[in-house]
């Protein structure tokens, strides 16, 4: 286990406020869930995490969605954090996917399965994803890929989301996944882990979409966000400064 990752672990067992794994939690959280359209300002969010209530006074209505799954982004750190040293596999991605998706609006549907792959073909910025009859092939094949990989960089991570996103296994919620399994991947490689932050969305989709042909795009904004937390780890962890 990462030293990092034994930090963030301690500090959530502990239910220690104001430290690496709140910051995280919260940071995490919103701007995932805001990349994909949440109503919630980072503030709530940091409101919903402290207190496991709502209570915004004099604010407009809020999609019960955004809090639900915003609510359901810190069980599903919390499994991230669990599970972490384990090797990636469907089960932990269709986990992640259960746990975001429980309770939504979306569950209710019968056409959508919750932890499991999609029914229905779906695009994605306008282009197609994989159909349906193909994910459990194309997902199996990807893990194996990056199984093979004998020692696991930051690219090779930036490389299996693109992929992800690419086959888009689920009806919804992929991006929030994808986000999840990269931070997870992190962790469990001690490599820096970092969170897209939503107002660089527009660079970040232009990084998916031109990976093929100019993967930089895509790897410059993340190696732009480990910067960021980076700093946050060697503020919390000063001693973490020349080990991760």
């Amino acid at each position: 286990m990462s030293l990092l990752l034994a930090h963030i672990l301690e500090e959530k067992q502990a239910k220690r406020h104001g430290g690496l794994y709140h910051k995280t939690q919260v940071n995490l959280a919103y701007n995932s869930n805001r990349i994909e359209g949440s109503k919630l300002s980072e503030e709530q969010t940091r409101y919903i995490f402290e207190t496991k209530t709502i209570g915004f006074k004099d604010e407009e209505a809020l999609p019960v969605d955004d809090i639900i799954e915003t609510n359901n982004h810190f069980t599903a750190f919390d499994y991230l954090l669990d599970n972490a040293h384990l090797p990636l596999s469907n089960v932990i991605i269709k986990e992640f996917h259960r746990i975001l998706k429980t309770g939504t609006s979306d569950a209710g549907k019968t056409w959508f399965k919750v932890g499991d792959w999609k029914q229905n073909p779906n695009e994605v910025g306008g282009t197609k994803t994989t159909l349906p009859q193909n994910v459990e092939k194309e997902m199996t094949a990807l893990n194996a890929w990056y199984k093979g990989i004998l020692n696991i960089s930051f690219e090779n991570i930036a490389e299996y989301h693109y992929r992800f996103e690419k086959i888009h296994p689920f009806q919804d919620g992929n991006g929030r996944v994808g986000r999840l399994i990269m931070f997870k991947e992190c962790l469990h490689h001690n490599i820096i882990p970092f969170i897209i932050n939503e107002r660089h969305k527009q660079f970040y989709y232009r990084g998916l979409k031109e990976f093929e042909t100019t993967r930089g795009y895509l790897m410059d904004t993340c190696l732009s966000a480990q910067d960021t937390y980076a700093e946050w780890v060697h503020y919390f962890y000063p001693d973490l400064k020349n080990t991760v």
